[in-house]
């Protein structure tokens, strides 16, 4: 195992600029590595990260989501294990998955895309972060839970408030009490809307949670709460990322988005390329439940292990040219890629595997199909510069696009 002052700082200047450079120093010198400014084990090596995730042995907790996730969200179901994890999943993960996704919730997606997509068609420019990416997956998600869409700029800062909390690895203390106000106004904005759901149930998300039942339990209002908070949180933030990473993925590499242009069958393989390589959630953390041997040493019961997810999808003992964007890549495929099966680990993988990776690959594939659709002739706009930010999770600053413009659809505003 290294010690700090011999490998990459997670939390410096340099890392924040060029991750992935120092991903590969980590897998070849450090794949076990003490980080003391975070006080936890790192590891980068795809075998040892998907352990981690799969946690066959049991030796790998999600306590640390108590102090990580907890003061922002409340105690959510990425808390929880046994028996009261699988029920509390079973009430859940209903809406997130075939017929309730595809007849409830596919129209709320497509609705939503166009919608954002009419308001800049026309003009043959866009710059798709602020102008869509940002703002799809939250208005999707406030339209599944039946709650007012005029309220966008207001999630949108409850979930950027939430995220940063989450990925503060130098503990501003701006950060924690930004993260903190979030949790009160959320809670006193949600908590209302869910009882009188409780009392007036109708045909939305909200409501079907407030009204789930499996095994003689349901929900609590807090329980409730918690999830609509991680929700928005982990869905709007990683939809946002992936989308316009995509999108700059396909552009970098034009025979690759001509193919997609031409044959949309392709978009699941082209998203799940770009999970891999440019994955918007960089690291998950985990706890140990004992003493454990990986990555060439030990990691003490107790210890806080952070697990790189963008190191780990680009290590060149598990994929072959790992720097490259491939949307044919053999080692991946559309019919695992969004399952707990994937092969790549960035909707993580066992029992805590991303209940949303089905909502996150329709959003994905109905907003690319309506983009190329709005955007012909796509290119990126002259003298614009593609720079990532981000550290805990990470993706484009903007995106400045050009294309032929492409008249409203009647009747658009």
């Amino acid at each position: 195992m290294t010690r700090t002052g011999k490998a990459p700082d997670l939390i410096s200047p340099e890392f924040a600029a060029d991750p992935y450079r120092a991903y590969s120093l980590l897998r070849e010198h450090s794949p076990l590595l003490w980080h003391e400014p975070t006080s936890s084990y790192v590891l980068s090596r795809y075998e040892d990260v998907r352990r981690v995730f799969q946690d066959r042995e049991g030796a790998f907790s999600t306590d640390n989501y108590g102090w990580q996730l907890e003061p922002v969200h409340g105690r959510t179901i990425l808390q929880l294990d046994g028996r009261d994890h699988s029920t509390r999943r079973a009430l859940v993960a209903p809406a997130f998955r075939g017929r309730e996704l595809q007849e409830r919730f596919l129209p709320v997606i497509e609705r939503n895309s166009r919608a954002l997509i009419d308001g800049f068609r026309h003009r043959g420019r866009v710059e798709l972060v602020s102008e869509y990416a940002t703002r799809f997956p939250i208005n999707v998600i406030v339209d599944m839970l039946g709650l007012d869409q005029s309220d966008h700029d207001r999630f949108h800062d409850w979930y950027s408030a939430i995220i940063a909390f989450l990925g503060n690895l130098s503990q501003d203390p701006g950060v924690t009490e930004a993260g903190l106000r979030t949790r009160d106004e959320f809670a006193d904005y949600l908590l209302p809307i869910i009882a009188e759901r409780r009392e007036n149930p109708a045909g939305d998300l909200l409501s079907k949670l407030c009204q789930a039942e499996v095994d003689g339990t349901r929900m609590t209002d807090e329980e409730v709460k918690a999830f609509c908070s991680l929700l928005l949180a982990a869905g709007g933030e990683t939809t946002d990322k992936a989308l316009a990473s995509l999108f700059a993925n396909l552009i970098t590499h034009p025979d690759q988005l001509a193919a997609v242009r031409e044959d949309r069958s392709l978009i699941p393989r082209a998203f799940a390329e770009s999970l891999r390589l440019t994955p918007p959630v960089q690291m998950i953390m985990r706890q140990t439940t004992r003493d454990v041997e990986i990555g060439g040493g030990t990691v003490p019961a107790g210890a806080t292990v952070t697990c790189l997810i963008g190191s780990a999808n680009r290590d060149p003992d598990r994929f072959h040219a790992p720097e490259a964007f491939d949307l044919y890549r053999s080692e991946l495929s559309e019919t695992t890629s969004f399952s707990a099966a994937a092969e790549h680990l960035s909707f993580a993988l066992g029992r805590h595997f991303c209940v949303g990776a089905l909502l996150a690959e329709a959003e994905v594939r109905v907003g690319v199909n309506d983009l190329l659709d709005a955007m012909p002739n796509l290119k990126l706009a002259e003298g614009a510069e593609l720079v990532e930010q981000g550290l805990f999770t990470r993706g484009l600053r903007e995106l400045p696009l050009e294309f032929s413009p492409v008249p409203r659809p009647r009747g658009a505003r």
